[in-house]
């Protein structure tokens, strides 16, 4: 029998909802609207559809939103002169500067200089220390791995005591999600495993996994005969393969495989992520709900 497919369009579609009645209700409430801005310095054209994307959904919601665009050729002082602006405003709940920086520009330096309770990406080393402790400590889950985990909750799979394989040790979403789910908690209190390049035995290991996340970056990594039977396959890969003309505008479009074989995979497992479709969408809709969370802390 073929998987449940578990569509992360679907899924952003009803935490967007739940956030824009969250809105709603703390403006009447409290006289509290989120603010988010997003700092775009130059016009690398992904970055720019980027933040496009995050501004329309911030004002989909009903949040103050502004979109500050900077000159690729603004001064590394400049920009942190900026963002302490903002770290200054009470109107601003979360800050977003948008990566890959210009050279020159040290983006370390910036992402640090972020106050990390307006840090709605969780990437300021303060988060990621609170996300190690856990608990109320954690006050924002980065973005990608919290949708992950949001993914698996609200498709019924069940996390407590469960064998979770993470492939991939990134910063941002393997070395996360691997802590997000070893937390004691609903949504997580799982034995966790994760193996990347220098691992021995990969299939092994994910033999093993009743939830599957993969995040290595490398297109059809994972074969079918790596997956354990009704296994959850959470695939974060987003690999560009070739193009296509599009049936519906006629344009060259890049076709998308994932880091699983998705076609044989769903034959297998008992639920999985589409790529496109899955993991993707939730990205912005967690920035969202972090940027939601910094404004009901701010609420005095």
């Amino acid at each position: 029998m073929a998987a449940k497919i578990i569509s992360g369009t679907e899924i952003a579609a009803q935490i967007r909802e739940e956030l824009k009645k969250e809105v709603a209700e703390m403006k009447e409430k409290h006289g509290v609207v989120p603010g988010l801005v997003t700092i775009l310095v130059g016009q690398n054209p992904a970055s720019v559809s980027y933040v496009t994307g995050k501004q329309k959904t911030a004002h989909e919601l009903g949040f103050y939103s502004i979109q500050d665009n900077q000159p690729a050729d603004i001064l590394e002082a400049d920009l942190l002169g900026l963002v302490d602006k903002y770290n200054k405003d009470p109107k601003i709940h979360g800050i977003l500067v948008q990566l890959p920086l210009p050279k020159g520009i040290n983006e370390k330096k910036v992402l640090n200089a972020i106050d990390p309770d307006k840090d709605v990406d969780c990437f300021h080393p303060v988060n990621v220390g609170r996300l190690v402790i856990g608990g109320e400590e954690a006050r924002f889950k980065p973005c990608t791995p919290a949708g992950i985990q949001e993914l698996i909750v609200r498709s019924g799979v069940e996390t407590s005591g469960a064998e979770v394989v993470v492939v991939g040790r990134s910063n941002i979403v393997g070395k996360p999600i691997a802590l997000i789910m070893m937390q004691k908690g609903k949504g997580a209190n799982s034995t966790v495993t994760v193996v990347h390049t220098g691992s021995k035995n990969m299939d092994q290991h994910c033999k093993s996994a009743d939830i599957l996340i993969v995040a290595a970056g490398v297109p059809g990594l994972v074969k079918p005969e790596w997956i354990k039977p009704g296994a959850c396959v959470i695939d974060v890969g987003v690999n560009r393969v070739g193009e296509k003309l599009s049936e519906k505008t006629g344009k060259m479009v890049p076709i998308l495989k994932g880091d699983v074989d998705f076609d044989a995979a769903k034959e297998i497992a008992g639920a999985i992520t589409p790529v496109p479709g899955g993991v993707g969408p939730m990205t912005i809709t967690m920035l969202m709900k972090n940027t939601v969370l910094s404004a009901k802390m701010s609420i005095k």
